[in-house]
């Protein structure tokens, strides 16, 4: 087998290949009688069995999920662990079957979230010796980030800004605690300006202090007039109005007036009632002197019997069967 490839394959011709060029194909080393051990092939001196449980954004009883320590070029990047120091050709039927379930959970965490299009899924196990699945997000509409070279371009692309990386962190974590668990990730902190004086929150900057007394002014200006014509009003909807008709005084009213009999059976109109020059006047109560004490006169008057009996205005008793007083012809 020949150590080194004549030619450049064709994957170097993808859109997806991140590199462009004259390229030239490393030479490759002889192979090693024996494999050197693992990262954390001792449990004792694996740093997953031994990071606590601040330094992921979710854990469980049986299942860790953690980040990178800092934001790199994808959406998303995290890794699913076993808590228990386990590869994965040793994982017991329940915590295989389990991984499964962890494994859709996550795709769907990661592909909810706003600018991710698929959610690529990868085990190396060359690394570590512990069990780590890596997930990584294809923003949407960077179809050159397709296939194979993803996580290259990972490390190619500048990294998004830290709040969005947090926030990101933040959904997933709390997509996995809605089926049990505990996320640990927390939101990015809303950075709040705060103005440093009451004042320079209400006054603009460029404002000048003529044009802001002169509006101050015209605001006090429109709000006195219009009290002025609010309580106007409220006086005139307060204020009744009474008629005057041949020296008595009785309140006006817009209804058809009742017809009362007089003393000889001429009709006598109560309320609204023509004067001697044919037109009713009409004057405010508070201008008229003594309205008060003519309104009550007149109703004594007309709750006098007709025969004379019963109390008068002066307070004396009129004797029954008295000579009535002599009527007008």
């Amino acid at each position: 087998m020949p150590q080194t490839p004549g030619s450049l394959p064709d994957f170097v011709n993808w859109p997806s290949f991140p590199f462009e060029g004259d390229l030239r194909v490393k030479e490759l080393d002889d192979p090693v009688a024996v494999e050197p051990p693992r990262k954390g092939e001792d449990a004792n001196e694996c740093v997953a069995c031994n990071a606590p449980d601040e330094a992921y954004i979710w854990v469980s009883e049986r299942w860790r999920v953690r980040a990178m320590d800092r934001p790199t070029g994808l959406p998303m990047v995290i890794i699913l662990e076993s808590r228990s120091h386990l590869d994965l050709g040793d994982l017991p039927n329940l915590l295989a079957a389990e991984l499964g379930v962890m494994t859709v959970r996550l795709e769907k965490a990661i592909r909810s979230l706003d600018g991710v299009a698929r959610v690529h899924v990868n085990r190396w196990g060359d690394g570590s010796a512990h069990l780590h699945m890596w997930f990584l997000a294809r923003p949407t509409g960077r179809l050159q980030l397709r296939g194979t070279f993803l996580s290259l371009w990972d490390d190619i692309l500048p990294p998004i800004p830290e709040g969005q990386w947090r926030e990101n962190l933040a959904l997933v974590a709390a997509w996995l605690a809605e089926f049990g668990g505990r996320p640990l990730a927390e939101p990015p902190r809303i950075d709040w300006k705060a103005p440093s004086s009451f004042d320079e929150q209400i006054m603009p900057l460029d404002a000048d202090a003529d044009d802001l007394a002169d509006d101050a002014a015209e605001y006090a200006d429109s709000a006195s007039a219009g009290g002025a014509a609010t309580a106007t009003q409220d006086a005139g909807a307060e204020t009744p109005a009474i008629a005057e008709v041949d020296g008595s005084i009785e309140p006006a009213s817009d209804s058809s007036p009742a017809t009362e009999a007089g003393p000889a059976g001429q009709g006598k109109r109560r309320g609204r009632t023509s004067s001697p020059t044919g037109v009713a006047k009409v004057v405010p109560a508070q201008s008229v002197p003594g309205g008060d004490a003519a309104r009550d006169d007149s109703a004594r008057a007309e709750q006098r019997p007709a025969n004379g009996d019963g109390p008068r205005a002066d307070g004396e008793t009129a004797k029954a069967g008295a000579d009535p007083a002599p009527q007008p012809a």
